[in-house]
């Protein structure tokens, strides 16, 4: 399983430069997770850059992995995890869904970097 953090999903869908590094992992739905936060910030970027209807499209092709929205077990393992590595809340409430679904992590922030299950891309 694989979760794509919203660094990642917004340099797939901007044909970023580091955008075909996350293509594979996205484009294999059956494997892929979206966490309910991460479709938040996704969305919210590009219905302010691009519209509405940019924004959508790409929340359907998020749609297509398994949706997993927080649950009470996911926020208290989230608050953990943000106090143990110090990551802002939707960070963590990223990284507590992919370690409760065994999936890897794929992201360009650099404070994932180091992490276990995080597959932590360098800018170009």
């Amino acid at each position: 399983m694989n979760i794509v953090d919203s660094s990642g999903w917004l340099e797939y869908f901007g044909k970023g430069v580091n955008g075909k590094r996350f293509a594979p992992v996205i484009q294999e739905t059956a494997n892929l997770v979206a966490p309910t936060i991460t479709i938040y910030e996704v969305f919210k970027r590009l219905l302010q850059q691009r519209g509405e209807d940019d924004a959508l499209s790409a929340i359907g092709w998020m749609a297509m992995g398994q949706v997993v929205a927080l649950s009470q077990e996911l926020a208290l393992e989230a608050a953990a995890l943000s106090v143990e590595h110090r990551l802002p809340m939707a960070d963590s409430i990223i990284l507590a869904t992919a370690q409760a679904h065994q999936a890897t992590l794929w992201t360009l922030d650099e404070h994932f970097k180091g992490l276990p299950g995080v597959e932590y891309i360098p800018r170009k």
